[in-house]
């Protein structure tokens, strides 16, 4: 591992208060606990701490859609092709903002693009999806929670056409949010919906899930009922089918022939991701350099994520994880209130009695509890995906 003199300049963010095995700090907290030496001797030594390392990152990788945590484990040759995104939360007061609630785990945004603006960013040659105003509309929108224990992880979808107030736009589909304002209007809105502190955002490009796809070789996807075409929608044989990137693209994007048009679509992502997750650990990526260089690169070409998330916070988070498993990640759609018809757009309503206590889970870090209660509600993310 390289010397932190060796390591790429970080930006301005504030140092997490929690060591980190990455950075030079001291060896052990007040309680007397020490992290492992990231330089001890002994090649099984070292071979383990990679392995263990390695699945972490690629856990936070996946279930990001797209992956923070990972990139890292090669940073001096891949953290620079992480696009930060600057202003990327609302220029509120405090007050005007939900509370923070201490010691209640990470909330991000996650925010899938229906199209990418190749910008160059400040000081880099590299391309990111910087925000114009109209040029993209977010395709897909997920609230991630990690608990504060770091022992599980909930994804909630929020369906592109949910009909809320938008500030200082009035009532439209979600969507549109991003296109208006960016990243600090998206936050925004989504913090008046839920009540729910967003610390960070994440923002993909799902065309890049091509190549994360052919990345590990494909994924295994089962459709459980023949789907016939309709319109631009292709037909899918009932069975499981091994896609490549460009079909595993259209499975996660098409929504017309699903009898729920975009709610299934947003359980067709999560089913993905989910695939995605088990086919990396799976196929020998971990242990095939060609692989996981493949990998991390096609990662660092979709992701951005905002500016307040140092290297040294996303070590920490990825080290955090280590011991996360692919049943620790529970998936699930807002709860769905119906579809309505307002100003001539077709619109999808939210339950928000049913989404109450889900937002009050993920504030206070209650998510466990909720899912035990819940879990066989239709909005979670079940074993059979149309």
């Amino acid at each position: 591992m390289n010397s932190k003199d060796d390591m790429p300049p970080e930006p301005a963010a504030e140092q997490s208060p929690h060591l980190s095995l990455f950075n030079d700090r001291p060896a052990a907290e007040s309680d007397g606990s020490r992290l492992p030496e990231p330089a001890a001797a002994g090649g099984k030594r070292k071979r383990r701490t990679r392995r263990v390392l390695l699945w972490a990152l690629v856990a936070v990788l996946v279930v990001f859609g797209g992956g923070i945590g990972a990139l890292y484990w090669t940073a001096n040759h891949y953290a620079s092709s992480v696009q930060r995104i600057p202003n990327a939360f609302p220029s509120l007061s405090a007050d005007a903002q939900p509370k923070a609630v201490p010691n209640s785990g990470t909330t991000f945004l996650l925010v899938g693009l229906d199209a990418r603006s190749d910008v160059p960013t400040t000081g880099a040659e590299a391309k990111g999806p910087a925000w114009k105003v109209g040029a993209a509309r977010s395709d897909t929108m997920m609230l991630m929670h990690i608990a504060a224990d770091r022992r599980s992880v909930s994804v909630v979808s929020i369906a592109r056409d949910t009909w809320v107030d938008i500030p200082g736009h009035g009532q439209a589909k979600i969507n549109a949010a991003y296109s208006w304002g960016g990243p600090a209007l998206m936050i925004q809105t989504v913090q008046n919906l839920t009540g729910i502190r967003i610390d960070h955002i994440g923002v993909i490009d799902w065309d890049g899930f091509r190549s994360l796809t052919d990345a590990v070789g494909g994924v295994d996807i089962t459709i459980p009922k023949t789907i016939e075409a309709v319109g631009g929608a292709r037909h899918w044989d009932a069975g499981t089918q091994h896609m490549d990137g460009d079909t595993a693209l259209q499975y996660v994007r098409e929504r017309h022939g699903l009898p729920n048009g975009d709610l299934d679509r947003t359980k067709r992502q999560q089913n993905f991701l989910r695939a995605l997750m088990k086919q990396t650990l799976s196929s020998g990526t971990l242990s095939s350099p060609s692989r996981l260089g493949g990998l991390l690169k096609s990662v660092g070409d979709v992701v951005s994520v905002d500016d307040k998330l140092s290297n040294s916070d996303l070590y920490d988070l990825a080290w955090s994880m280590r011991n996360l498993r692919v049943g620790d990640v529970s998936f699930m759609n807002a709860p769905f209130g119906g579809f309505e018809t307002v100003n001539g757009q077709a619109a999808v309503k939210l339950d928000q009695n049913a989404a109450a206590p889900l937002w009050e889970a993920i504030r206070n870090d209650r998510m466990d509890q909720y899912l035990t209660e819940h879990r066989t509600t239709s909005d979670m993310l079940g074993d059979s995906v149309r």
